[in-house]
């Protein structure tokens, strides 16, 4: 399957081992920006503030995400922070890390949403 920004919260969920919630919290930050648990949380159409929260904590968790304050929180780069989540993953399997087309994919259908969210 190749990997584009239609499939890419799938991919993630399946190449990278973390849940719905957070692909799709990773993505609305990717794509808009930084944000606190509160924009986020509306961007994704949950009325479930603690959920958001929830989200991108663990995001910080699996390298994926930056906590700037306790509720505000900003993607590192796309490429970044997969390749940090596919090693952990890797890790966690106790497999070796090296090159996976789909990961990299993943990184690079998601540079240009990113870079365009943060270029306005």
């Amino acid at each position: 399957m190749a990997v584009n920004l239609s499939n890419v919260e799938q991919a993630i969920v399946s190449e990278l081992k973390v849940s719905e919630d957070e692909a799709k919290a990773f993505l609305a930050i990717v794509k808009k920006g930084k944000m606190d648990a509160a924009k986020l949380s509306s961007a994704l159409g949950w009325n479930d503030e603690q959920r958001a929260l929830t989200a991108a904590k663990s995001l910080v968790g699996r390298g994926m995400v930056i906590e700037i304050t306790a509720t505000e929180f900003e993607s590192l780069h796309p490429r970044f922070a997969i390749t940090n989540r596919y090693r952990r993953c890797c890790e966690e399997d106790g497999i070796p890390f090296k090159k996976n087309l789909k990961v990299d994919n993943i990184g690079i259908v998601l540079e240009k949403p990113y870079e365009d969210a943060r270029t306005k």
